[in-house]
């Protein structure tokens, strides 16, 4: 949504303001105090935005983090919300909850924990904040108390076998609202010892996000609960000016929970910066956040582009990308810090297109000051008079634009406490007294190759599955939790679909399965052992071409799939339902055209047979061969189903977990092995990673 020029100017009339549309000359005082700054950061999470990052040889992992969190010398972000896991899908995939049941208690799972270990380390004052998007089944009901008891679980946890303290939680992402919760949440903070960790609600986006205003002025213990009160999206639906008047009558600060910014190249860089500038200038939010920071993904999952600042898809090369966003959030972050104040009186929309903040270091005197033009027309000429105890030293001047990103040009040295600066359109400056700005970059980034073909990994060199997270190498989990394990016979490791129930999924839920390899793969053949419990079925994808949108995660591909009574299925997903080719009974159909209200899609019978002699709780191996056309599927190197496609031609590898009515199944999966169907069948070297939670590391 645009914002108009009269709704900025009403929304601008209750502020220190000491310009006007019809003149550039802007008198900053430093007597004009602003708000508090909290703080401009990233996400990470809201899907496994980073899962391929933990597989990155140890030095590459280092500069990528570097990158985005080391103070002075890349994004520099000052604050970082990420997303309590939760099994459930949350837009690019899962991540392993803590608490699989109740009474389940594990904190090593995952690598969120890592990402907020090294991102601390790199900056002590980081802002550290936290919410739900999906939770576990046993939750029940989101808005419950036992809801209230995870979230206090997962802050002990965080503590104790981390060493980590937030500073804010967030109450849930993008699904409404509840004072009951909030309230009940405040209160177990307070008993467990969290009474200093910010409290801020409810995180929600669209035209009714701050709909809970109202209640909170009518209820005491509800408006105590908050100190900050928060949504989305700011950029497209800004506050209203009563929405804003009614959150500062109550003394409450404002924070933009999670705002996006989905553009290409130089545009993303300084829509960012205009997002921060507007996000405070019309809506009063002192902290923003954008949806995501490191896309540790593969490429055909969504969003796996835009709108990260870091591309980091092939831990096996070691190849990253640093996107021109990055240096949108460097203009703020190696300005500024937390605990800083806007200065009102350089706050404001340029008569000739573009926006401007300053900043000002309470302690010293020191400002910055944040420029961008991107709605500008022409070149502008602005003169600052500057006012009170404002630091008298030159300021530097980092410029970007579309041909040349962060670079610093000549120092500004005001006389008599006035200077003018001649704006280029489209462009972003950052003026500060502050000095040890750079850009931060390395040398000799690996160069981009293949994923390794043939790959095996049989599970046996993990060591302490902990070590890892419980994470096997280059998976990425789209639906549920495919965890290392023990093996149920005791012959070593495997991994495990440990999730065996319904999530609270923030998206549509589709069959649990996690994916692997190249996108352009053709030819080839993936098999695995695998190990039924009683009512399971495990299967293998092959040629994945597509994981969902987002909100909605269903595979296209081709699937082979065993049941723990000898029951071989081939099966292709695809778009158009046709109930001729649904399989399933009646049940099974109805819960698979249950879920395509946000994404059509099907599943197809394209052949079957009954193995004879499988039983559960015992392995088998599956193996699909995809040549051409012509797709075969083996069980114990026996032929039993085969049929021609020329759907998808090409795509990913994939293990899956059916879905059920009730449950999910659990299966093993081990000696997981993708091979072309060509001659040279040698193993590329793989690089050495390192765990992530190694005392060592």
């Amino acid at each position: 949504m645009r914002i108009s020029r009269s709704f900025i100017a009403l929304s601008l009339a209750a502020l220190c303001v000491m310009s006007s549309a019809a003149r550039q000359t802007i008198k900053i005082n430093s007597d004009c105090e602003g708000k508090r700054f909290d703080g401009i950061g990233i996400v990470n999470g809201g899907g496994a935005t980073s899962v391929l990052l933990k597989d990155y040889p140890q030095q590459q992992r280092d500069e990528i983090m570097d990158l985005v969190y080391k103070p002075m010398f890349g994004a520099s972000v000052s604050a970082l919300l990420v997303e309590i896991p939760g099994d459930g899908n949350s837009t690019q995939g899962s991540m392993p909850s803590h608490s699989h049941w109740r009474g389940d208690n594990n904190f090593h799972r995952g690598y969120t924990w890592w990402v907020m270990q090294e991102a601390r380390k790199r900056n002590p004052q980081l802002n550290l904040d936290a919410t739900a998007w999906s939770a576990p089944a046993w939750v029940g009901d989101f808005w419950s108390q036992d809801m209230v008891d995870y979230y206090i679980n997962w802050l002990a946890g965080l503590e104790s076998a981390h060493g980590i303290k937030l500073d804010a939680l967030g109450c849930h992402n993008e699904k409404g609202w509840s004072g009951d919760f909030a309230k009940a949440l405040k209160k177990a903070m307070v008993a467990n010892g969290y009474d200093d960790i910010i409290l801020h609600g409810f995180g929600n986006w669209g035209d009714s996000k701050m709909d809970f205003l109202k209640a909170m002025a009518d209820d005491p213990e509800l408006r105590d609960a908050f100190d900050v009160v928060d949504a989305h999206t700011f950029s497209e639906i800004p506050l209203t000016q009563e929405q804003r008047q009614l959150a500062e009558s109550m003394g409450k600060t404002i924070w933009n929970s999670e705002e996006h910014v989905y553009r290409k190249g130089f545009d993303m860089l300084i829509t960012i910066v205009k997002c921060f500038n507007e996000n405070y200038i019309v809506s009063g939010a002192s902290h923003v956040v954008n949806w995501y920071d490191i896309a540790g993904v593969y490429p055909l999952e969504p969003y796996s582009h835009d709108p990260a600042m870091v591309l980091a898809r092939e831990p096996w090369s070691g190849n990253y990308g640093v996107r021109e966003a990055l240096w949108g959030y460097a203009h703020y972050g190696q300005f500024s810090q937390i605990g800083w104040n806007y200065l009102d009186d350089g706050c404001l929309l340029l008569d000739g297109g573009g926006s401007m903040v300053t900043l000002r270091n309470p302690e010293n005197g020191d400002y910055s000051i944040i420029i961008e033009t991107k709605d500008a027309k022409k070149p502008q000429t602005v003169k600052i008079d500057l006012q009170g105890d404002l630091s008298d030293s030159p300021l530097c001047v980092w410029r970007s634009d579309a041909k040349d990103q962060f670079v610093r040009e000549k120092d500004i040295t005001p006389v008599k406490g006035s200077f003018s600066l001649t704006l280029r359109p489209n462009t972003v400056y950052s003026l500060s007294t502050t000095r040890g700005q750079q850009k931060g970059s390395f040398d000799n980034i690996p160069s981009s190759n293949p994923f390794p073909m043939p790959y095996a990994d049989d599970f046996e060199d993990y060591g302490n599955h902990s070590d890892w997270g419980y994470l096997p190498h280059y998976t990425a989990d789209i639906i549920g939790c495919f965890e290392l394990t023990e093996r149920p016979d005791g012959n070593g490791s495997c991994i495990r679909q440990t999730v065996g129930e319904h999530t609270l999924s923030w998206a549509p839920e589709w069959h649990h399965y996690t994916i692997v390899g190249d996108s352009v793969w053709n030819d080839y053949e993936v098999s695995a052992d695998i190990y039924l419990n009683s009512g399971d079925e495990a299967a293998l994808m092959g040629r994945v071409c597509d994981v969902g949108s987002g909100y909605g995660i269903w595979a296209k591909g081709y699937y082979l799939k065993l049941d723990d009574r000898g029951k071989c299925s081939l099966v292709i997903t695809r778009g158009k339902l046709d109930q001729k080719e649904l399989i399933g009974d009646a049940e099974q159909q109805a819960l698979i055209k249950a879920r395509t209200d946000v994404e059509t899609g099907g599943e197809y019978l394209l052949d079957e047979a009954v193995v004879e002699g499988i039983k559960p709780y015992e392995w088998h191996t599956l193996k699909l061969r995809l040549e051409g056309d012509e797709l075969t599927g083996y069980v114990d190197g026996r032929e039993v189903v085969h049929a021609s496609s020329s759907q998808y031609p090409k795509g990913m590898a994939g293990l899956l977990a059916p879905l059920h009515e009730r449950s999910v199944s659990t299966p093993y999966f081990d000696n997981l092995r993708i091979a072309p169907l060509a001659v040279d069948q040698t193993s590329p070297a793989l690089p050495d990673i390192k765990p992530l939670y190694s005392k060592n590391n």
